[in-house]
């Protein structure tokens, strides 16, 4: 080998920094190299996705065999537990043989084949191998259920009482790509309960389906959980938490929900200003949602002042391709029928609900007035 090839393979197995050697990064390249990440960010998706649906797959067939074998009475009640253990000694390195998890895989089956061998919605909700036969081993699992983790899946299957609660949150899932915390918070909080349960005027407000779609973006109660108020507050002190945790808010207010702004100042032509509380852009439906906050008993003299700003945004923020606006009050409590006469002859589609939250006392500043006055007396 001469001394040229010699040094060259010297250089080569020397420790050195990289350089970009001179590269130019035009506009071009910055582009194609975007292009190159978000592609590769998507095939990473589709990879954890596919693996996941095979897992879930997987899964599936093994509470399906356990119910179609009758397995427990074939072969004992510690037939789990046995064929658990049969699993970890053949593939120890496998993780998800856990007696624990093999219970799990025949529950999650179970909870299906059960609500849907009860339901009149076969077609619509779960895809069947063959319609109409109610056999343990003819319920496929359904595509949309291989886009979530499965202890996403247990929480669902574990806590819901119905099929159509489970398929609500299924679809949640997938469509907002809640995480297992928030998950439990929303069922934990009766989300499915709530959504679309506010009262609203709006079957005589809009046309189908815009009357529909509107109330499906409501809910009640709103649940304000994440804020730490003292024990006596008002509107501003409720509209300055909300702001200051705008994040959770927009969680709380559920998919697509885009802050617009706070107090934005409406001037009149003889100089009256007003400023509604708080106003949202719901993107899917192109829609500006006004909100008005309030920490008491709803009353009707407030419909008619959201009315009012209802009334502004549709002719000064309102696009020509979006929808018309809704109104929404949150209040401390309602009562009903007091909201749905108010509502009655309103011409914008309002909505009202109510929120809740933890009121926590101000302990630290109570001591200290109670301290203040102790001193005061011995004085």
């Amino acid at each position: 080998m001469g001394g040229t090839e010699m040094s060259k393979k010297d250089n080569i197995m020397k420790p050195a920094f990289v350089h970009r050697d001179g590269m130019l990064a035009d506009k071009e390249y910055v582009e194609w190299l975007s292009d190159v990440k978000a592609r590769f960010h998507q095939s990473q998706i589709k990879a954890s996705i596919h693996v996941n649906t095979d897992m879930l797959q997987f899964y599936w067939s093994i509470g399906r065999d356990l119910m179609a074998l009758r397995a427990e009475e074939r072969w004992g009640a510690g037939i789990v537990k046995q064929f658990a253990l049969d699993m970890r000694q053949a593939f120890p390195n496998e993780t998800g043989f856990s007696d624990t998890n093999v219970k799990y895989m025949k529950r999650w089956y179970s909870f299906y084949f059960e609500k849907v061998t009860k339901s009149q919605q076969v077609a619509d909700q779960i895809e069947m191998a063959e319609k109409g036969q109610q056999v343990a081993d003819q319920l496929e699992m359904p595509e949309v259920f291989g886009k979530v983790p499965w202890f996403h899946h247990v929480q669902i299957f574990s806590h819901c009482d119905s099929l159509d609660e489970a398929l609500f949150y299924i679809n949640k899932v997938v469509e907002e790509g809640w995480s297992r915390s928030w998950l439990e918070d929303r069922i934990a909080a009766k989300l499915f309960l709530s959504q679309g349960s506010a009262i609203t005027n709006f079957s005589q407000a809009l046309p189908l389906p815009q009357s529909q779609l509107a109330k499906e973006i409501l809910k009640d109660p709103y649940h304000f959980d994440f804020l730490s108020m003292k024990e006596k507050y008002d509107e501003h002190d409720l509209e300055e938490a909300l702001v200051s945790n705008v994040t959770q808010f927009l969680l709380e207010l559920g998919r697509g929900f885009s802050y617009v702004g706070r107090q934005m100042e409406l001037q009149m032509p003889d100089g009256q200003t007003f400023f509604p509380d708080l106003v949202f852009y719901h993107i899917p439906q192109h829609r500006y949602v006004i909100i008005e906050l309030k920490a008491v008993k709803y009353i009707p003299e407030f419909a008619g002042k959201l009315n009012f700003y209802v009334t502004a945004a549709d002719k000064l923020l309102r696009g020509d391709g979006d929808n018309p606006s809704v109104g929404l009050i949150i209040c401390k409590s309602t009562d009903k029928t007091i909201v749905e006469w108010s509502l009655q002859d309103i011409q914008k589609p309002l909505g009202v609900a109510t929120y809740q939250l933890q009121e926590v006392v101000d302990r630290t500043v109570a001591e200290l007035e109670l301290r203040k006055k102790q001193k005061e007396d011995e004085a």
